[in-house]
């Protein structure tokens, strides 16, 4: 069908395995877990506590941490932010963050909550992290991050990041959305309260599939209520984690797809050896400009434009001329575009999985170098 460089929003290429947990659910005999004691919904059950061990796993998350489902990164980032921050609160984040942090915030906002944003240079995309110490306030709650841009491929130094909030006694959120399954996430030091991921990137899940990995001792309010099978008869949302943020019946089928995901994705090796040699190559094609920090660890996300052309332009053409998916514009990340200098334009995004080959590459590279001479 062509050659498809848009990971950094979905995955669309997936293991064969995720296919096959899936089917097999669907296929077979699972109920809803926790909603009764026959044996369809056990299995439904064993499903997800197998997924849930996968991520606790994943992230080295000690039996301080509980893992919580939802359908992606930004519902998980929702019921964060808006079950943790109050009125009167004060929150850091950084202008690398996409609109499922910077919405949220500005609703928060409107109710008394305030935020300060830590901003990047222009081009590089390379956080000016003095300013960390600068925005922090007595009142300050919450340092919520993106552990990579999904628009530069910039990494976030999170070791930094955690000392900064664990000696200022404040909440660090991370968004790894860009990261998990690609960037090893070590929570066993416990300087972080939580991370929200999805499945259906890096993780190589089904869409629809996402979640949590938080501190059991946050105190977070439930954004979502509903059934949880048990309490019947409480008017309010079970304390107890998961229940308290899994109101509803969970994505059985996609839970094994995104286990499956997980499962494959520790026997594989990475996209950023590639991405090193992509931008290597790039670099040589006159007329092209690169946005991001090349000098640090990244994810294989690259921005590019090539001369005065549009992005929305560059990208329909590499798809009708040469059948290569990327995606042009602003990435639901405003605030990156303004501190880049793009927000006239936004950029061309292609972003690499581990199903890019070299060989896909080296056409990509050839299309752009022809598109430059245009």
């Amino acid at each position: 069908m062509g050659i498809y460089l848009d990971n950094a929003a979905t995955t669309a290429q997936k293991p064969a395995s995720v296919a096959e947990a899936v089917a097999h659910i669907l296929q077979g005999a699972y109920g809803n877990p926790s909603r009764g004691a026959h044996g369809y919904s056990l299995a439904g059950f064993r499903v997800a506590e197998t997924a849930r061990k996968k991520i606790k796993d994943l992230f080295k998350a000690d039996h301080h941490y509980e893992v919580a489902f939802t359908n992606n990164a930004t519902v998980a980032l929702n019921e964060v932010l808006k079950g943790l921050i109050q009125p009167g609160d004060h929150v850091i984040t950084t202008d690398w963050e996409h609109n499922s942090v910077l919405r949220p915030l500005y609703q928060l906002e409107a109710q008394g909550v305030s935020f300060d944003v830590v901003t990047s240079e222009a081009v590089t995309g390379r956080l000016d992290y003095e300013q960390f110490t600068q925005k922090i306030r007595p009142e300050t709650k919450a340092v919520i991050c993106n552990h990579a841009s999904n628009v530069t491929g910039n990494r976030l130094d999170l070791e930094w990041v955690k000392d900064f909030c664990d000696k200022q006694g404040v909440y660090l959120i991370i968004d790894a959305s860009q990261t998990a399954g690609v960037v090893p996430i070590d929570l066993s030091d416990g300087k972080v309260a939580a991370v929200c991921f999805t499945g259906h990137k890096s993780l190589y899940g089904p869409q629809g599939t996402g979640g949590v990995c938080l501190q059991k001792n946050l105190p977070i309010e439930p954004v979502i209520t509903g059934g949880d099978g048990m309490q019947s008869f409480s008017k309010v949302q079970p304390k107890e984690l998961p229940t308290l943020l899994e109101a509803g019946t969970l994505n059985i089928p996609g839970l094994a797809g995104l286990a499956a995901g997980i499962q494959w994705v520790q026997e594989q090796h990475s996209e950023i050896d590639l991405g090193s040699y992509f931008y290597q190559e790039l670099q040589k094609i006159a007329g092209v400009t690169i946005y991001g920090d090349f000098t640090s660890p990244r994810v294989a996300v690259f921005s590019i434009n090539i001369k005065d052309a549009e992005s929305a332009v560059v990208s329909e053409l590499l798809w009708e001329d040469y059948q290569i998916a990327t995606r042009p514009g602003y990435h639901c990340a405003p605030l990156m575009h303004e501190a880049l200098g793009t927000a006239d334009r936004g950029t061309v995004r292609l972003s690499l999985s581990s199903f890019t080959t070299k060989a896909e590459i080296d056409q990509v590279l050839e299309a752009l170098q022809e598109l430059a001479s245009r």
